[in-house]
């Protein structure tokens, strides 16, 4: 059976999947001028001090490397630090509470078994297109209140992102390089530019829905900016939905890749809630996320000067052998699993237990109408290029014994 790294076509970039972990937890990169951090104890460190380690990374950006870069930084909660960052997340916190989440289960599997009608009598599915991707993006789109009929335009804009292949640099650019940030600079424009007009449309036609909310809400009694309600909303819409769809395509592909683990799972859906989180240990969507220093720090025995870009390897983390038993093995009945793949600190990823729903309800579903579900061994499944991101854009799966 051909293994997952195998499978992955060993990405350059993603030496986890291959068993791998670096000598040092911490090093610098003097091809992109940052400092990469792969170890679990040290990644936990970054990631809940944001006094020293801050998210405000763009500042260390050049501007002929991001040259449209203010446009998408008011309001991103990704880019903020207290008391800012608290501010904004208290303003949303509502939305994902854990009543209204479990709220939405109903919502949940209704949508999961209208997806799967379609394909239901067939031979084959692919995950992506039919579950995967339209599941979280209809019900994030749902709670913003835009329609979920316009996923394709979704799509479209965000394949561009998650499809950059090329590893950032600080210090250069190459004419792909720029090529690359052009594409994704245009396609950001573009989300950006369709929820402006859904922010418009609120002010004048308020609704139920959070996107009015969003308009409505002050801040020390001021009032959101158009910039910063609609950035708002896209880092709502963006990771309210790309986890997941990462999420649902891992766990299938780790199950099928383990066939032992793949039949306790059918056999007792109690197992499934471990085995995601195992997965997203395994398999972290969000392989890399950034952080600035603001003073001089030690970390993993370096030292990193003040006005340095971190690069935290989350991917890597969850693999550090110092922290988890056989980290090269997929194990769901791992006793200790502290993994990062929702982050930690300030930024957990608010949105940590919809994902979490959206799996356990999607994947019993699946589990339940195709008992016999697999990968198609006559069509690999293909993954996302960019080495920021672990996770398939084409799965497809064979329905009939």
């Amino acid at each position: 059976m051909t293994t997952l790294a195998e499978s992955w076509g060993a990405h350059k970039d993603q030496f986890w999947l291959r068993d791998e972990f670096p000598a040092e937890p911490v090093g610098f990169d003097e091809e992109t001028g940052m400092w990469n951090v792969y170890g679990h104890a040290e990644a936990l460190k970054t990631l809940s001090d944001p006094k020293v380690f801050s998210s405000d990374t763009a500042r260390l950006i050049p501007p002929e490397l991001a040259p449209d870069k203010d446009l998408f930084v008011d309001g991103n909660l990704l880019q903020m630090d207290p008391p800012d960052h608290k501010k904004l997340r208290t303003l949303v916190s509502h939305a994902f509470t854990p009543k209204v989440v479990a709220d939405l289960e109903p919502r949940i599997a209704a949508l999961t078994n209208e997806l799967l009608d379609v394909v239901d009598g067939g031979d084959s599915m692919e995950l992506v297109t039919h579950l995967a991707y339209p599941l979280p993006v209809i019900v994030i789109a749902e709670l913003l209140g835009i329609p979920a009929s316009d996923r394709d335009l979704f799509k479209k804009w965000v394949d561009t992102l998650l499809n950059n292949s090329q590893q950032r640099s600080l210090v250069k650019q190459t004419e792909e390089d720029k090529r690359a940030s052009d594409e994704t600079a245009e396609q950001l424009k573009n989300l950006v530019n369709y929820l402006s007009e859904h922010v418009d449309d609120r002010r004048r036609n308020p609704r139920e829905d959070l996107l009015t909310k969003l308009v409505e809400a002050e801040v020390d009694g001021e009032k959101l900016t158009q910039n910063e309600v609609v950035n708002f909303a896209n880092v709502l819409l963006l990771a309210g939905h790309i986890t997941t769809t990462m999420l649902l395509g891992n766990t299938v592909l780790c199950l099928d890749s383990h066939p032992d683990e793949y039949r306790r799972v059918r056999e007792d859906r109690s197992l499934l809630p471990a085995t995601i989180e195992e997965s997203l240990r395994f398999l972290s969507p969000f392989a890399l996320v950034a952080r600035a220093t603001t003073t001089e720090v030690e970390l993993g025995g370096k030292t990193i000067p003040a006005d340095q870009m971190l690069g935290i390897w989350v991917a890597a983390a969850n693999r550090d052998p110092r922290t988890f038993t056989d980290p090269g093995t997929f194990d769901p009945a791992r006793a200790h699993n502290p993994h990062l793949a929702f982050g930690r600190g300030i930024h957990f990823c608010i949105g940590a237990p919809l994902a979490r729903l959206e799996g356990k309800i999607a994947l019993n579903i699946l589990l339940d109408r195709f008992p016999d579900l697999r990968t198609d061994p006559g069509t690999p499944p293909a993954f996302i290029p960019s080495p920021n991101m672990t996770g398939v854009n084409r799965l497809q799966l064979l329905l009939k014994p």
